[in-house]
């Protein structure tokens, strides 16, 4: 009797599976493109002065600058994808190209997660299924990387703004409260602890397999411990790398956009703006906003121009995360998640 339900049940059960599997394959990239180009379409139109800072985007392309920054574009996302890649290796061998895939679709799955922390459900769709969950907490250890140099940058360009910059300028008493101890021994703190987590990753996988209730987690979070020090030292290093790319592209696109802003001055304010970038609670559909009234706050210190300012955070928005979310929503759109057996 019970054999015979199993097999009454069992091609009803396979067919629901297969639904299922046809549903997440063909489903998912269509339904995701829509929603990202719909949330980011009304992110831009709801932007007070859109078509003052459109002008200044537009005059822009025909200037060389803004189509350096748009090459660094291609630059800083591959460094991402060779991060990726020498990361990858303890699970898997990856190609570039395939590792490059894999960072632009983990872009279009970040777009719709708080402080982007959801790129790892786009990366791992280009990564062996029996890897994909060990695969997550190396998606953790790169952004780590990245956070680290991020505050250590931001909490030294606080300090040189507290005491010279601002000084100089007499400027101090606007953005008091981003310029005062507080903030900045607390992002010190904060500092010194992602570094001291990151360097110990394998303390903290060896810990996290000798908790009962974690024991289950620990074969998943075991190889982010597997990095000597002189690796994960090489991991920051392209991280610094991307850092580096990430302040130059906003740095000619402010000179471009007219606004005149010593390099110097520039650079230091830069530092100071990613780490509130990266701290600040934020989804990446909508977080244009936030980008504009920081920018606005930071660099009106120094400049007038506020169109110029906030039509630049426009267009690195545009140029560094939406087009490549774009891009990987697309490449979702031709990846079949669920193979059949």
């Amino acid at each position: 009797m019970l054999f015979a339900m199993c097999n009454l049940f069992l091609p009803i059960i396979s067919c629901l599976n297969k639904n299922i599997k046809l549903i997440i394959n063909y489903l998912l990239g269509p339904l995701l493109f829509i929603i990202l180009s719909w949330s980011l379409y009304r992110q831009i139109v709801q932007q007070p002065d859109l078509e003052a800072r459109w002008q200044f985007i537009k005059l822009s392309w025909k200037q060389a600058g803004f189509w350096v920054v748009f090459l660094l574009m291609f630059v800083n996302w591959g460094i991402e994808s060779y991060k990726w890649k020498r990361l990858m290796e303890p699970l898997e061998k990856l190609s570039f190209i395939r590792a490059y895939k894999s960072v632009l679709a983990g872009c279009s799955i970040t777009m719709l997660t708080p402080n982007r922390i959801g790129e790892f459900g786009g990366r791992i769709m280009y990564v062996s299924e029996p890897n994909r969950l060990k695969a997550i907490s190396l998606t953790i250890l790169g952004s780590a990387s990245q956070l680290g140099i991020t505050m250590v940058m931001g909490t030294a360009g606080l300090f040189i703004l507290r005491n010279e910059l601002v000084a100089q300028q007499q400027v101090f008493g606007p953005v008091s409260w981003l310029l005062n101890d507080t903030l900045f021994y607390t992002s010190l703190f904060l500092t010194v602890i992602l570094l001291l987590l990151y360097f110990r990753a394998r303390l903290l996988t060896t810990l996290i397999s000798k908790v009962r209730f974690l024991t289950g987690l620990s074969k998943f979070v075991e190889v982010a411990g597997s990095f000597s020090g002189k690796q994960l030292l090489r991991i920051l290093f392209l991280s610094f790398l991307r850092y580096i790319i990430f302040i130059l592209q906003y740095m000619m696109l402010l000179q471009v956009m007219g606004v005149e802003v010593p390099y110097q001055v520039s650079f230091v304010l830069l530092t100071v703006f990613y780490m509130f970038m990266v701290l600040a609670p934020t989804v990446g559909f909508t977080e244009l906003p936030v980008r504009a009234s920081a920018s606005g706050l930071i660099f009106g210190l120094f400049s007038a121009n506020v169109i110029g300012i906030q039509a630049t955070a426009l267009g690195i928005w545009l140029i560094n995360l939406v087009l490549p979310a774009i891009l990987g929503s697309l490449l979702i759109l031709g990846i079949k998640i669920m193979k059949e057996r």
